[in-house]
């Protein structure tokens, strides 16, 4: 594989390009992205260059950069969520008509949860959770049910921090996460009033296939009162597309 005169590879530096690019950064400027990726400026527009020509990367009218359609065809050709979303879409969808607010799905890549799906109405309560877009394990439901279910070595490893914070209900020692932890295993749904926004609480529940727990299904609706008692159709519909991807 191809080095750079420091030793780093080519595909190293690419996908440190790749990365430059997030939620709220979806269109950069080559200066922007050789910041972010700690690239020098020669470099980065090589770099970049070679990736359009793939379409990897694409430029728009003012010569900015953006992820191109082909990292999207090659995701999806190649994605393992591609049978998760797809079976879960139905039910997402028809659990997102009786709340009324946000369902997401997410899974668990290295430290976080990962959001695969996510389905929303226009008077829905904030959330800041996107597809494609990543939350700490302590301080999301779909996080504390992927936790709760993954190796004792790897909760250990989280459960010693750091833990960010996000609001003054955020779970921010060990103890406490472990606590919940706990609690979640017990009674087989996460519920997080207020732990990402104040505004909005947070319920999850997993996703079995053939018993092994891969991913988690969320709710994100109202802080209020109301917001327990969604643990029912949620926990249902859990269960029924565990029942479906296990068939």
């Amino acid at each position: 594989m191809a080095r750079s005169s420091s030793g780093e590879s080519v595909l190293t530096r690419v996908v440190r390009i790749l990365d430059a690019f997030g939620p709220d950064s979806r269109v950069l400027t080559v200066g922007e992205i050789g910041r972010r990726a700690a690239l020098p400026p020669a470099t980065t527009a090589r770099l970049v260059k070679a990736m359009v020509g793939h379409g990897l990367l694409a430029r728009d009218e003012r010569r900015r950069v953006r992820i191109g359609t082909r990292m999207w065809e090659l995701a999806e050709r190649a994605s393992p969520m591609q049978s998760l979303r797809e079976a879960a879409m139905q039910y997402m969808g028809d659990l997102q008509s009786v709340v009324g607010h946000s369902v997401q799905l997410g899974v668990l890549d290295g430290r976080e949860a990962l959001f695969v799906e996510r389905l929303s109405a226009p008077d829905a309560v904030v959330n800041v959770t996107r597809v494609g877009g990543r939350l700490p394990l302590h301080a999301s439901s779909a996080g504390l049910i992927l936790l709760t279910h993954a190796p004792p070595a790897f909760q250990e490893q989280i459960i010693r921090g750091p833990l960010e914070t996000f609001t003054p209900h955020t779970l921010r020692d060990g103890r406490a996460l472990r606590t919940e932890l706990a609690e979640v295993r017990r009674r087989g749904f996460a519920f997080c009033p207020g732990h990402i926004h104040p505004d909005a609480t947070g319920l999850a529940v997993p996703v079995r296939r053939n018993g092994q727990v891969v991913a988690a299904l969320g709710l994100v609706v109202p802080n209020d009162g109301a917001a327990w008692a969604l643990n029912r159709p949620l926990q249902l519909t859990g269960m029924a597309l565990s029942r479906a991807l296990s068939d």
